[in-house]
């Protein structure tokens, strides 16, 4: 009769044992959860960046989000830009200085490659498909920058020490030529993230 009673309590010790070891399994599943959570929430939901031209009036806004895939969503709505194709770009500095631009430095390109989806070597991760505006002057444009990111950990972050920016050119970008597809003049320009 003791023996019964012993093991039926050594049966209940092993259940509330297995029991616990449960409970502790499933609080660091919602522990691991909760910093994954935490993790994704610290990238930006999206970055809404203003483009002046060189009178520095604001003309765009492009709108970015980081993508579930890999990659950054840019969204482009403007007005006042001259109609036809004109080159877009990140550059690898995040300064807009009138009238020229110049200050916001070359295609953002952290790999070292050439320029242009034409090039075996290329692309710069800053290079982005041409844009097409209305006769109106009016652009509105969704494109994927595939090689950039928002995080600022990635290794092509867009939020580098220097910055960045996004530059509308005059002409289009012919997708090959060095060192920047001989897309004239930068007739717009914005700073990601100010």
């Amino acid at each position: 009769m003791v023996k019964k009673y012993f093991r039926l309590f050594l049966l209940l010790i092993i259940m509330v044992t297995a029991i616990g070891c449960q409970q502790d399994d499933n609080q660091e599943g919602h522990k691991e959860l909760d910093n994954e959570a935490v993790e994704v929430s610290a990238l930006p939901e999206a970055v809404v960046v203003g483009l002046i031209n060189s009178h520095g009036m604001e003309i765009a806004t492009a709108t970015l989000t980081e993508q579930s895939e890999g990659g950054v969503k840019i969204i482009l709505e403007g007005d006042n830009l001259p109609p036809g194709e004109h080159g877009f770009h990140i550059h690898d500095r995040g300064a807009c200085v009138p009238p020229d631009f110049e200050s916001a430095g070359g295609h953002y390109n952290p790999t070292n490659s050439k320029h242009g989806f034409k090039h075996p070597k290329g692309p710069h991760a800053g290079d982005l498909e041409n844009i097409l505006v209305k006769e109106d002057g009016s652009v509105y444009v969704e494109l994927e920058a595939k090689l950039v990111s928002l995080d600022p950990d990635h290794e092509n972050t867009l939020f580098t020490e220097e910055g960045t920016s996004l530059v509308i050119h005059e002409n289009p970008d012919d997708y090959i030529s060095q060192p920047a597809g001989n897309a004239g003049a930068r007739i717009a320009c914005g700073v990601i993230g100010e």
